[in-house]
Formats: C-alpha cells, structure tokens, sequence
C-alpha cells in the first residue's frame, strides 16, 4: 500500500460483513499457543430473542489489556469456532462434571 492510502482499520474502507468478525476476533492475529489455555467448557449461549444454544469455549486467553477472550462455538450453527471477548450475561458455563 502507498503512504497515505487507507488502512484496513480505516472505517471508510471496512466492509460491514467483516466489522462483525473484527468485533469477535482479538486485532491482529490469534493469540499465540503460549499464552492460550485450551479446556473443553460446556456453555450455553444466549442467542437473542430469547433462544438459547449449547455450545462449546475450547480455549481462553487474555489480553494485554486484561479482557478474557474465549474460542467459542455454538453448537449446530455451521459456524467455526471463534475468539471472542467472554460476556457472563451472554454466555453462562455448564458444570463439565458432577452436581
């Protein structure tokens, strides 16, 4: 790119489809292996709208800014998993074993 010519974080050039993923996945590229801690987390998700999903956080990682971030995939959506800021209200943790 010349100097001077616009960036992908220029809003005037970033397409709506991809500002959701932006939203979803931590800047720049994945965390690197050495800071994820990988886990098999049972979750529920709050879809809106009242609908829920089971769905699945496979690994967490923090940032520098101290914001967790969570791989979450929600189950049967045909979606891949995705990182994303973990939000409580959002998405609630099911007990992996025993009750």
């Amino acid at each position: 790119m010349s100097a001077g010519g616009p960036t992908a974080t220029d809003p005037a050039e970033t397409d709506p489809a991809e500002t959701d993923r932006a939203e979803a996945e931590p800047a720049g590229t994945e965390p690197a292996e050495r800071e994820v801690q990988w886990v098999y987390q049972p979750v529920e998700v709050d879809l809106g709208g009242g609908a829920w999903a089971l769905g699945r956080i496979s690994a967490w990682w923090q940032d520098a800014a101290g914001r967790r971030w969570c791989r979450l995939r929600v189950g049967r959506s045909g979606q891949p998993a995705l990182w994303q800021p973990f939000d409580p209200a959002r998405v609630l943790l099911l007990p992996v074993a025993g009750l």
